[in-house]
């Protein structure tokens, strides 16, 4: 029997696994149940990471770290993920594991968009107020609303080619044929496949602005894009800022 942590959730994971297999499960109760299972799985890996940092706090203090990122790692930062590969697993939606006024440079791209709003996206920009040094910057990039928007009264090409670049590998690619499909994708990537987590909230320069200036950040600025920490594919419609403490 897989393990997700305690008692509890193992007892739930089985339950929810009996409950896929059954073929009278239906379809809305089959989709809820595999999102749920997702954030056991998430669950599982916060609980392992929690028990190597008891304290809630990583014992060294790294100068520049890395939020989320996947496959894209960045050398010389160190990387906190909710699922592997990571130096530390942890669910920033938890919290930051670091020490207060410990970090000189927060790095994150296409990780802000999948985590709940207002609940843990404030929390995430108020932690990462906290943990940065004096002078410290936080550079977040997600997709840009206003880039989605903006497609769709003007010309079909250049809608189909964000397309292209953005959902070119998925299954639900078939399925994206308009304008409209694009701007719910954005702003609802609700696509049941357990390889993608969705998206729960939209943001353009305006709201990042926002976001980060009520979590006490001084100064709000466009980043340029610098491909020796942003993923080279994450440029085309993406918006980036960099906030300083």
């Amino acid at each position: 029997m897989r393990s997700f942590g305690t008692p509890v959730a193992d007892v739930l994971g089985e339950q929810i696994a009996a409950t896929l297999s059954d073929p009278a499960t239906t379809h809305g109760l089959a989709r809820a149940l595999r999102a749920t299972a997702r954030e056991l799985e998430l669950h599982r890996h916060h609980l392992a990471g929690r028990r190597s940092r008891p304290d809630g706090r990583v014992d060294r203090r790294p100068a520049r770290v890395q939020i989320g990122g996947g496959g894209h790692r960045i050398g010389g930062f160190f990387n906190i993920d909710a699922a592997p590969p990571a130096d530390l697993l942890w669910d920033v939606r938890e919290g930051l594991p670091l020490h207060d006024d410990s970090v000189e440079l927060l790095f994150s791209e296409h990780f802000l968009e999948h985590i709940d709003y207002p609940r843990s996206a404030k929390r995430y920009a108020a932690e990462a107020h906290r943990v940065l040094a004096p002078g410290g910057r936080i550079v977040t990039g997600v997709p840009d609303a206003a880039f989605a928007l903006g497609g769709y009264y003007g010309p079909l090409d250049p809608v189909e080619e964000t397309m292209r670049r953005w959902y070119g590998r998925r299954d639900c690619r078939p399925h994206i044929n308009t304008r409209l499909d694009l701007v719910n994708l954005v702003f609802r990537d609700q696509d049941d496949d357990p390889h993608y987590t969705p998206h729960l909230w939209a943001y353009d320069h305006e709201k990042l602005v926002q976001l980060f200036t009520e979590a006490g950040f001084g100064a709000v600025e466009p980043w340029d894009f610098d491909e020796a920490l942003a993923n080279p594919k994450r440029r085309w419609g993406s918006v980036y800022v960099t906030a300083t403490k």
